[in-house]
């Protein structure tokens, strides 16, 4: 993967050129289908997943909570706290993704893991 396509993705876009290109050799593309089931909640979390073309709905105990395009990324806790998915991410258009399992973003080193950590607790709502 070009490493800078991974620029695009706002977790990424300040890494060091080093950092990123490790990202990118890493890094694997998907393209899925409008109406594809990407991620289901309650299963184990293995892939942290940036959304690089496309959009996408995020349901939680069957209600739409959100709504992500190009540049969002997903699977971010699972992957970071080794837990369940804790929603669906569902296409509504045809999309293109970046994906990392946790040992790839561990093995691109960098401080990327702990960037992804940064970004869930910002996003954690107070006192969750």
């Amino acid at each position: 993967m070009d490493p800078e396509r991974l620029r695009a993705i706002p977790v990424f876009a300040s890494l060091d050129r080093t950092t990123l290109h490790s990202v990118a050799v890493f890094a694997s593309e998907a393209s899925v289908a409008a109406g594809t089931a990407i991620v289901s909640e309650g299963d184990y979390a293995h892939e942290f997943i940036a959304i690089e073309e496309g959009t996408a709905d995020v349901i939680r105990s069957g209600e739409k909570i959100a709504t992500l395009g190009p540049g969002d990324f997903f699977g971010e806790i699972g992957v970071v706290e080794k837990t369940l998915r804790t929603a669906s991410v569902v296409a509504t258009s045809p999309m293109r993704l970046i994906t990392l399992t946790r040992w790839e973003l561990k093995r691109a080193g960098g401080g990327v893991l702990e960037r992804i950590r940064a970004t869930i607790e910002v996003r954690r709502p107070a006192g969750g």
